[in-house]
């Protein structure tokens, strides 16, 4: 399993508009973002640095492996 970086909620994001994402509509600091097929949609806090179990939890409702995300950024 890859250690995961320190990274904001900002730079997440990108990382899943480069996976086929893309920008639903944010409430306060809560981004929320939405893929149709499949559909999935993942909510991403835009925080300056997101804790490593949030990251994850993010990484995983999104269907991609930790490798293939580390890969977007």
């Amino acid at each position: 399993m890859s250690k995961l970086p320190g990274i904001s909620g900002r730079d997440c994001m990108n990382a899943l508009l480069k996976a086929g994402f893309y920008f639903k509509r944010q409430k306060g600091s809560h981004m929320v973002l939405r893929k149709d097929t499949p559909f999935t949609q993942v909510v991403v806090p835009e925080h300056n640095e997101l804790d490593k179990g949030t990251l994850r939890a993010i990484i995983r409702q999104s269907g991609l492996s930790v490798d293939d995300f580390l890969k977007l950024l």
